[in-house]
């Protein structure tokens, strides 16, 4: 049983496009929610080390361990080195894409002792529906079958397992000399697999993620010697071969690798079914550790779409930008007072929020939540993300058609009459709603591109109408939301606040980024919410919570973005290259990043891995890499698109 706590960024993940889990480096799967990364979780340990359950294998003594992602995929070794020998456990889940039977839909993990001899201890302990009730365990056909709050989880390996019934416990214990390999499975949707079914499903997982990332292993080796290459001296996992074929990367930048590596695990975070993107694959990691600000992630907000769908594009990956599309034009189609700000990964509205008071929470931090009441708060930014998203993807090749126009129209008629309301805002406070400047911003952005579609489509619109209220909204923020003797934009009307969020006013297009009110809000945020690190705070002021939070990371992206495209092109890389630094061993990034915490149970903070946080980074990247070199013609910023692509507005 998982005893103590794993910094946030130790951890690694794997997925199959229908849930994720978390692996941390001592050979523990302390986060496992099945089927779907929104259903209850089988392991939480990650959220309560007594109680959550884990499923464990690694060596029976001390020993050092190391992960990594075998080149270019989603597929997770850990190496093991004891005084007495080396041990590699690989963990993956076939993606349900990957033309295999029901029971690929299983967590697999595959161990080999790679030198000398090791003793292997396997502790397999699941605590069904969040640890909630009883986890009853049975010996069927060779197998261990877990039963519990409507789920069912079955075992498999290829050693002898002691059950203990009245622990819910299974224990095995084995030893390997160099060359021994065993495998374990467990499955949520039909009879484990076996050994051989196992070694082909790991050969065409690490095809399929290859493939997907736009890169091909040239070697001969197999999936299965690159799993244990590194541990012979033979590989070292990075970098791309020189004698690959097939298409390459759609960036190819000084930063290639960390692109790949973000949207891998964009990809991880996408539903396989109905093409949404989880926020995180995490609900309830905190924002400080002992603190209360502790949300529910696994959803889908539309308010992420814009940006999300320009990283995708740019790195080739059409067919999720598309799917992506497709789900939030399908949510165009709803009235748009009904249009919330985030859904279930199928579409589920009731998202009502719970405590789960029997969990302790990561590292005693409560409450542990379960669903996320932002669904019913008022979010005004959200129909001029929706709109600019549409923009996005016809920017990127997709057509909006004339049927689909009614819908927007709708929005947007709908935008006129509310604009003018105070809401909760795109961070999604707890305190009394407020006149928030980036809320009206994009209700602009809705009128403008909105504008600009049914003018170059010649599509019905009232557009006198239109314009007088995005003059009207205009006039409003500018007035009402900038400081003049501050020189800055401000969080919200009436407000002595900053809030990053008004970096975005040049990438959408509000103002020129060499106007010098724009020149004096980057100035006003570096000063009052960048921290001495180099990292960016989302905002100053009330939110209804206690306590504080780390940076956020995707302010500190916003920051290189707006940095890059205003000439400043050295600071921006500077300060790029300095939020690489802050990633996870594996590359990855969770919501938050705490410089400070170091010492104190490790840097990342919140939910992980963020999607938004990735978007930020292949963006960032992308910018960069257009204004370091012109040449390459790298991505318009997502405001600012003159002309470009079939049917945009100019």
């Amino acid at each position: 049983m998982t005893t103590a706590y794993h910094p946030i960024e130790a951890y690694g993940i794997v997925g199959n496009g229908e849930t994720c889990a978390l692996v941390a480096p001592d050979g523990s799967v302390d986060w496992y929610p099945v089927p779907h990364v929104e259903s209850a979780s089988a392991f939480a340990a990650v959220l309560d080390a007594e109680r959550g359950g884990s499923f464990r294998i690694g060596p029976d003594r001390p020993s050092t361990s190391t992960q990594s992602y075998l080149d270019r995929t989603n597929v997770l070794r850990t190496a093991f080195e004891t005084d007495g020998g080396k041990l590699s456990v690989v963990d993956f889940m076939p993606h349900v894409e990957i033309d295999v039977d029901a029971s690929a839909r299983a967590l697999y993990r595959k161990v080999e002792c790679t030198r000398g001899e090791i003793s292997l201890e396997v502790a397999f302990e699941p605590r069904l529906d969040y640890a909630r009730g009883e986890t009853e365990l049975e010996r069927l056909d060779g197998r261990v079958h877990a039963t519990g709050g409507g789920c069912e989880l079955a075992l498999a390996g290829d050693v002898g397992f002691r059950v203990d019934e009245a622990a819910s416990t299974v224990t095995a214990a084995d030893t390997l000399r160099a060359g021994d390999g065993r495998w374990f499975a467990v499955s949520h949707d039909g009879p484990p697999p076996g050994p051989a079914e196992c070694e082909r499903a790991l050969e065409e997982t690490v095809a399929y993620w290859r493939e997907w990332a736009h890169d091909h292993d040239g070697s001969s080796g197999g999936a299965e010697s690159d799993a244990t290459a590194a541990d012979h001296g033979e590989s070292d996992g990075g970098g791309a071969d020189e004698d690959a074929t097939g298409p390459s990367c759609v960036f190819d930048g000084p930063w290639h690798d960390d692109v790949v590596r973000s949207g891998l695990a964009l990809k991880l975070l996408s539903h396989a079914e109905s093409g949404a993107i989880a926020a995180a694959p995490t609900t309830s990691l905190p924002e400080e550790f002992g603190g209360v600000r502790n949300w529910d992630y696994r959803f889908s907000w539309p308010r992420d779409a814009a940006f999300t769908v320009q990283a995708l594009a740019h790195l080739g990956h059409l067919e999720e930008a598309g799917a992506y599309f497709e789900w939030f034009l399908g949510l165009c189609e709803t009235a748009p007072e009904e249009i919330q700000p985030l859904y279930g990964l199928h579409g589920d509205v009731d998202l009502a929020e719970r405590e789960l008071t029997h969990l302790r929470g990561y590292r005693d931090s409560r409450p542990v939540r379960i669903g996320n009441a932002a669904a019913g708060q008022r979010q005004l930014d959200l129909y001029g993300e929706l709109v600019l998203a549409l923009a996005a993807t016809v920017h990127h090749g997709w057509k909006l058609d004339a049927a689909d126009w009614p819908a927007v129209r709708r929005i947007v008629d709908h935008v006129t009459t509310v604009w003018d309301r105070p809401d909760s805002g795109i961070w999604e406070v707890r305190s009394e709603p407020r006149h928030f400047v980036h809320s009206k911003v994009m209700c602009w952005v809705a009128l403008d591109r909105a504008i600009a579609f049914a003018e170059a489509n010649d599509w019905d619109a009232p557009l006198e109408r239109w314009r007088e209220v995005r003059a009207e909204i205009r006039r409003a923020v500018l007035e009402r939301g900038y400081d003049g003797d501050r020189e800055t934009f401000l969080r919200a009307f009436e407000s002595d606040a900053v809030d990053a969020a008004t970096l975005l006013l040049p990438l959408v297009g509000f103002l020129p980024f060499d106007d010098e009110r724009v020149e004096g809000t980057v100035a006003s945020v570096r000063d009052r919410l960048e921290t001495d690190d180099g990292l960016v705070h989302r905002y100053e002021g009330e939110d209804g919570l206690s306590g504080g939070e780390g940076t956020f990371t995707l302010c500190s992206f916003w920051l290189v973005d707006v940095l890059a495209l205003s000439g400043r092109v050295d600071e921006a890389t500077a300060l790029f290259e300095t939020l690489l630094a802050y990633a996870s061993p594996h590359g990855l990034y969770a919501e938050e990043l705490d410089p400070a915490g170091a010492d104190q149970g490790g840097v990342h903070r919140g939910n992980y891995p963020q999607a938004f946080s990735h978007v930020g980074l292949i963006n960032s990247a992308l910018y960069l890499g257009r204004v370091r070199e012109p040449e390459t013609a790298g991505p318009e910023p997502i405001g600012i698109w003159l002309g470009e692509g079939p049917d945009v507005p100019n």
